[in-house]
């Protein structure tokens, strides 16, 4: 397909907005951690256990993860919308400050920032990068992680979306009927 024929970028964000994903926060450690809100995450491989994050070239977030050479992601629990909000803002405080009044804690394998009471958490290690379009995909190969039984935050059609998720007190998650 050549440039000319390539659908307006409106049309491609729309349609890829029918497409739910999960909200996180990736997160780098060190002496100025930092902190970015992302939903282009997704498993790679079981074996050994791998992940890959998305993210543009013109963020901050990008030259920081090519220097760390590990990083984090707190999967967001359905009430936690303002920390995607808070770490989705570009005029948002830098380093330590923009950690401030978000409970977390350094991840144990790497010292990134993990997030507290989210759905999952994972650490990785940066194994691999690779450019395409305006973005980079970074490939981590995953050193510790957890989760919880808290239902996720998700991001369909432009907006955040609570699911209608109850757990049981076996710690099996359902959806929870209409009424």
């Amino acid at each position: 397909m050549t440039a000319d024929l390539a659908p307006a970028d409106a049309d491609f964000r729309r349609t890829m907005g029918c497409f739910a994903t999960g909200v996180a926060v990736v997160t780098v450690g060190g002496p100025e951690p930092h902190g970015m809100t992302a939903n282009s995450i997704t498993s790679v491989s079981l074996h050994p256990p791998t992940i890959l994050v998305c993210v543009g070239r013109n963020a901050s977030m990008h030259a920081r993860l090519m220097t760390a050479g590990c990083f984090g992601v707190s999967v967001l629990a359905g009430d936690q919308e303002r920390y995607a909000r808070a770490f989705a803002d570009r005029v948002r405080p830098r380093g330590r400050a923009q950690f401030a009044g978000v409970p977390h804690r350094a991840g144990p394998s790497t010292g990134a920032p993990v997030l507290d009471g989210t759905a999952a958490w994972v650490e990785c290690e940066l194994i691999g990068t690779h450019a395409v379009g305006d973005h980079s995909i970074f490939i981590g190969s995953v050193l510790d992680l957890g989760f919880s039984r808290r239902p996720p935050l998700v991001f369909w059609s432009g907006g955040y979306v609570r699911l209608p998720v109850t757990v049981d007190a076996g710690g099996d998650t359902s959806l929870r009927q209409p009424t």
